[in-house]
């Protein structure tokens, strides 16, 4: 703590203990300082901000109090309710100029939009759709009419099918939304978690033939770097599945052959992007599986990080923590790495959840028992003050993914969301999208509006976001000289958007 920090929390303490024992009328100055001493503590509050900074601080504090005034205030609504008015606010548009570092919590089956999976990959040749008997899709690329399948009457192939629609546009309209939760009436379409759930695992399930398909998957990897970038993003971390790559002879490629793709891409697109800093990859499998199931993943990790340390970060469990394991459940599974002492970093989904008091939101704990790297969402955090203070002191930063947990019916007005509780005492904290093919998002500039604006009120400032964007640096798997080269690019990149916006 710095001596300035320690004289206002001495006075803070002096002036609190003269309210007790004397019950005087309050000072103003000592109501000054208390405040002043609350947004030191905030997330961003110790940021120094240069006069270039200030100027530009002040003008969007001027823009988020006219945003407060707009009726509906966009945070308090359901995202896909006020997505179209949240496009046109002043704020948005300056978050999307702004460089926001890193993207740490997405997963790979949902990294680009809607639109470029049925306007690209559904019209390549030999693509097959499936209506399934329950109203959702699957697509699968083949070289022959593929054998009808539980669920599914008959594969139609897509080039045929369109032949013959009057209104295609229409039809490729109809793909989008499958693809997609984003509904204009959530209300009625998703009125409890589990049906928001189940339509979100469907809606994987029919990414799943498109996205794995191995010429598809090339392209669908870069593209999604691309809207990224265009996002001002410059370094992602990817939760990968147990998905595995398969050619139009009905070939499955093996786990390596995806995470040499992964790299290649990547080197790609950096040779044609000499300011993106890169991507890796996070081993996840499903915790609905069993512990041996687990166990043989863990496993795979250990040997798939051994042979390619720089691509793969570590490891995580994925899917709705409500109805699936829990991390203590698969501790025999998840001590594989101690035991055979190999260092494979944890990166766990922990805390996703509303429920309180149960082996769900008890991740977060065991999340930290297992020595995480970072906490995915942690929702449930601030129920566990014991696991709050230790994440804050261990530097476990929460990868903070606010639509989702809106859209997946964690919280419905996001000013009422846990992380600004988070945000207020300075808990290490990383700014996320999480799977934005499903909410109609690219980049994470509609996230980070949400946590300006809403999670974080009017007491967040241009501090608070430049210490976001520095956290996904900090906070990301990428060693200690690539962090440093990263926030060096960083650094000219913001001091660039200052001197371009600060003028206004």
């Amino acid at each position: 703590m710095s001596s300035l920090s320690w004289h206002i929390s001495l006075q803070v303490f002096l002036m609190l203990v003269c309210i007790k024992e004397c019950m005087l009328m309050p000072d103003p100055h000592q109501r000054d300082l208390m405040l002043k001493q609350e947004l030191s503590q905030q997330v961003g509050g110790r940021v120094e901000l240069t006069p270039a900074e200030q100027h530009l601080d002040t003008l969007l504090y001027q823009l988020k109090v006219k945003e407060m005034a707009i009726s509906p205030f966009p945070p308090a609504k359901h995202f896909f309710k006020v997505r179209h008015v949240i496009q046109k606010s002043p704020v948005f548009k300056l978050l999307q100029k702004m460089p926001k570092g890193a993207a740490l919590h997405i997963h790979s089956s949902a990294l680009v939009s809607a639109d470029w999976l049925v306007l690209n990959a559904t019209y390549r040749p030999h693509c097959y759709i499936c209506f399934m008997w329950e109203g959702s899709v699957r697509f699968l690329f083949s070289a022959r009419t593929p054998f009808p399948r539980l669920g599914c009457s008959f594969w139609s192939r897509l080039d045929t099918l369109r032949a013959g629609l009057s209104d295609v546009t229409a039809f490729d309209n109809s793909l989008m939304r499958n693809l997609t939760l984003f509904t204009d009436d959530s209300e009625t379409a998703y009125p409890t978690q589990d049906a928001a759930w189940k339509r979100f695992e469907e809606i994987f399930v029919a990414l799943s033939g498109l996205v794995t398909y191995a010429p598809v998957f090339k392209d669908y990897i870069y593209q999604g770097l691309k809207e990224l970038y265009d996002d001002n993003i410059m370094y992602l971390e990817l939760r990968v599945g147990q998905s595995r790559a398969y050619e139009l002879d009905g070939t499955v490629h093996d786990k390596a052959w995806s995470l040499e793709v992964y790299r290649n891409i990547t080197e790609q697109f950096r040779e044609n992007h000499p300011d993106f800093i890169g991507s890796r990859v996070i081993y996840s499998i499903h915790r609905s599986l069993s512990v041996s199931t687990v166990k043989q993943a863990v496993q795979e990790a250990i040997e798939m990080q051994r042979k390619y340390p720089d691509i793969l970060a570590g490891f995580d469990l994925v899917g709705r923590e409500d109805t699936g394991g829990s991390i203590w459940y698969f501790r025999e599974a998840l001590s594989l790495p101690s035991e055979l002492k190999k260092n494979l970093p944890f990166f766990f989904h922990a805390g996703e959840t509303d429920l309180d008091g149960t082996e769900v939101d008890r991740n977060v704990v065991d999340a930290l028992l297992f020595n995480t790297s970072r906490i995915g969402h942690g929702f449930a955090l601030v129920h566990h003050p014991l696991a709050k203070e230790l994440a804050r002191t261990r530097g476990v930063a929460v990868e903070l993914c606010p639509i989702s947990n809106q859209v997946l019916k964690l919280v419905s007005d996001l000013r009422n969301h846990p992380a600004g509780v988070l945000i207020s005492d300075g808990h290490p904290i990383v700014v996320s999208s999480d799977d934005p093919t499903l909410f109609g998002t690219t980049g994470l500039s509609y996230d980070f509006y949400e946590v300006f604006v809403g999670i974080g009120g009017l007491s967040a400032n241009l501090g608070t976001l430049k210490e976001l964007a520095m956290n996904s640096i900090r906070y990301s798997s990428l060693s200690s000289q690539l962090k440093d080269k990263a926030m060096m690019l960083w650094q000219e990149k913001w001091n660039k958007f200052i001197a371009e916006n600060s003028k206004s």
